[in-house]
């Protein structure tokens, strides 16, 4: 079996087509040391013979046997492109698997991939994925253990007047669970805390992070340092992805609430969510649909067929969730998983639906429901109302999201991140917080990765851009204080966004 390590993975790559990506694949075997330099002809000779190209946005390009001399050690080295790749023949490879093998060793990949290649959404999420811990796990067929904060990283009624006593009983905490090197303690030890309001602060690292983790440790009584209110400090180690939708919620005005005067129970609830909230804060500006089954005998073969035929008519992707079981959400497309969910007369469904055609599709799902799916439905109307919502619609300020629908009377300015270590979590939350003084929406941009537009106001999205020291972010912001949340944006990067 084919080892795949993070070092070989480089996600958010540019090609200008199937050559170039090639040749970056057979730079970097060379680089690792898996080929020699002529290798490169070899590649470009397989895919000039036949395409390596597997289905689904994969290709794994490598050399033919008279190039295998050239293999000095078996590898593989793999390059996302989010944008695609012009693979011929009207197939456009997302994952780009560059492949040196000695025999046939790379068939034991082939079969690894089976997963990817019989999954079109699995495929899809691998073109567009940031976190490279995941990437990798979704590749080889791994699974990822879910966020978790155990109860003893939360400790309360902590008798002190010394907010370091707090960051050591943290810092203490993820070293015991082995989440942190000892240079993580050194540095946040020795590094000021950064407040986040009501007395709550928040510390972390940039380096020493082994795995995701938090902990959080309370005073039993509020007290001052350097004349801010003191109750509680949270320490961060992050290492992927994952943590991020926690680390948005530190930010959330009841979550912070209830780490002041919740109990371990709550406080747990309150950061780490139900796996509906996550999903709902990651189709910010999707279509949801919320409708009740009514057909008699649930969903069964029949009209699970149907509601995925009705699914299918539309390019937008569209997951459900059943409510009433609290099941995973799972793709609307496919009616093993539809009948998989359960579901039984009165079931509540949740349906989010995210593309061009969004809206038709839920509205047509909500008249296909409504009708029965092909059968005799019920005459008792359900408990609950059917809904259809727009996550995050803008109401009091014209929504930011793509350049030829700005308003016209948007505020624009570009800064460059100077902070050594780009915008991990602490730099972050301390923008977030700059930004939410303003009674403006403001929406960001990596210009260097030319992303969309993201709300400002959104951690996790801030952290998802992947900004490294000297990255250009765009601003862009509406409302009655646009120009003052560009200034204050403007100042708060050019002190160093705390650090």
């Amino acid at each position: 079996m084919l080892e795949l390590s993070e070092s070989n993975i480089h996600l958010n790559a540019n090609a200008a087509d199937k050559q170039q990506a090639i040749e970056m694949a057979a730079s970097a075997l060379v680089q690792a040391d898996n080929v020699e330099n002529g290798y490169l002809q070899g590649m470009l000779a397989r895919e000039q013979h036949s395409s390596t190209f597997l289905g689904n946005g994969i290709a794994i390009p490598h050399g033919t046997l008279d190039t295998r001399s050239m293999v000095k050690k078996t590898g593989v080295q793999v390059f996302q492109f989010p944008q695609g790749i012009e693979w011929g023949e009207g197939n456009i490879a997302y994952v780009v698997i560059g492949i040196a093998a000695r025999s046939d060793e790379h068939l034991s990949l082939l079969r690894q991939l089976t997963h990817v290649l019989s999954d079109e959404d699995t495929a899809a999420k691998l073109a567009k994925i940031t976190d490279i811990a995941e990437f990798r796990a979704i590749l080889m067929g791994e699974t990822i253990e879910p966020f978790a904060i155990p109860t003893a990283n939360i400790s309360l009624d902590v008798d002190t007047q010394s907010l370091l006593t707090l960051v050591a009983i943290n810092a203490g905490q993820l070293q015991v669970q082995s989440a942190v090197e000892n240079r993580f303690i050194s540095e946040v030890i020795n590094n000021a805390a950064l407040p986040l309001g009501k007395g709550l602060w928040v510390t972390d690292s940039v380096v020493g992070n082994v795995k995701n983790a938090l902990t959080f440790s309370r005073a039993k009584t509020i007290f001052s340092h350097n004349g801010k209110a003191v109750k509680g400090v949270i320490t961060v180690a992050a290492v992927s992805d994952q943590i991020n939708p926690t680390l948005a919620r530190l930010l959330d005005d009841d979550v912070q609430t209830t780490l002041l005067n919740g109990n371990s129970t709550e406080i747990l609830t309150a950061l780490l969510g139900s796996s509906s909230d996550v999903e709902t804060q990651s189709v910010e500006g999707a279509v949801v649909g919320t409708f009740t089954i009514r057909n008699e005998h649930g969903l069964h073969a029949r009209p699970s067929a149907n509601l995925v035929n009705e699914v299918k008519k539309f390019t937008s992707k569209i997951t459900v969730q059943n409510l009433t079981r609290e099941s995973e959400v799972i793709s609307a497309k496919s009616l093993m998983k539809i009948v998989a969910l359960g579901v039984t007369q009165g079931h509540r469904l949740r349906f989010v639906a995210e593309g061009e055609d969004a809206k038709q599709a839920i509205e047509a799902l909500s008249k296909a429901i409504a009708d029965g799916l092909g059968e005799n439905v019920s005459a008792v109307p359900p408990s609950e109302p059917d809904t259809i919502e727009i996550m995050g619609e803008q109401i009091h300020a014209p929504a930011v999201s793509e350049d030829h629908n700005l308003p016209a009377n948007a505020i624009e300015a570009v800064f460059v991140v100077k902070n050594e270590h780009g915008l991990h979590a602490r730099p972050s939350a301390v923008l977030v917080n700059e930004v939410k003084k303003y009674n403006a929406s403001v929406a960001v941009q990596n210009l260097d990765r030319n992303s969309q537009l993201v709300s400002a106001k959104s951690l996790m999205k801030i952290v998802a851009l992947g900004v490294v020291k000297g990255t250009r972010l765009r601003f862009v912001a509406t409302g009655d204080e646009a120009q003052q949340a560009i200034d204050g944006i403007g100042a708060v990067i050019e002190s160093g966004l705390g650090e």
